[in-house]
């Protein structure tokens, strides 16, 4: 099992807040926040292609419309992503994972990178997200974290990858949040910061699993997490939440 070790802050979606989601520019912009790291979501086109997207359709995004699973890598190229964040972004396209992590290894960024499978479409998505990491990613490059909150996608991504680390993504902590992980094999717990205790971090560090926590945009709550002995803070915006806990 490959070493493990995360940053304090992780983009979420690249800088979310300035830049559009998901896109090179976010990533880009990410590091100019001083972002490490950036979480991201990957989705597979009709044509099974991994692309960095979140929502089940591009009408949120971009300038098109319909659903991602319906949608060649072809159709996909030709959306800007970057429009509807500003007129001075326009032209952003949505990457494919491998220019994602080229881009990062470039940068000298890790990852967290989330299976957002289409219903259906978890062990395939696992199995051509990880075959693009293993192709593109250095191994001298930081061990990226692999997360979801399908059990079936960890599930696959176990089999597809089992050298890389699981993390496990809820909501809410489940009180049997502890077996369900050690069940899936995963070694990081990422919960939402409403509703995450101090008593619950506790647990998670005494059991030896870094707490990485989304989405945190509020610099109080932030430094209030820093002090219950959270590992990393996922944020919209790297540089505002860096500053709050410095």
């Amino acid at each position: 099992m490959a070493n493990l070790s995360v940053p304090r802050i992780i983009g979420h979606r690249g800088a979310r807040a300035t830049s559009p989601e998901n896109t090179l520019a976010g990533i880009r912009q990410a590091k100019r926040e001083g972002a490490d790291w950036v979480e991201f979501d990957v989705k597979l086109t009709s044509d099974g292609h991994a692309i960095l997207m979140h929502d089940t359709t591009v009408d949120r995004t971009t300038d098109g419309r319909g659903e991602v699973r319906l949608m060649s890598l072809a159709e996909i190229g030709k959306l800007d992503a970057g429009i509807k964040k500003g007129p001075g972004l326009r032209g952003e396209k949505v990457p494919t994972l491998a220019e994602a992590l080229a881009l990062m290894a470039e940068l000298d960024m890790g990852f967290n990178l989330e299976i957002k499978a289409c219903p259906g479409r978890e062990a395939e998505t696992a199995k051509i997200a990880f075959a693009d990491v293993a192709r593109h990613w250095p191994q001298e490059r930081p061990v990226p974290v692999i997360s979801s909150f399908k059990r079936e996608a960890l599930m696959a991504a176990r089999e597809a990858a089992p050298h890389l680390p699981l993390g496990y993504l809820a909501e809410k902590l489940p009180a049997d949040w502890m077996a369900e992980m050690t069940r899936l094999g995963c070694r990081t717990v990422h919960p939402c910061w409403n509703g995450l205790t101090r008593l619950q971090i506790a647990d998670a560090r005494a059991a030896g699993y870094p707490v990485l926590v989304w989405t945190v945009n509020d610099p109080a709550r932030a430094r209030e997490l820093m002090a219950w002995g959270v590992d990393s803070l996922i944020t919209d915006s790297p540089s505002a939440i860096a500053t709050a806990i410095a």
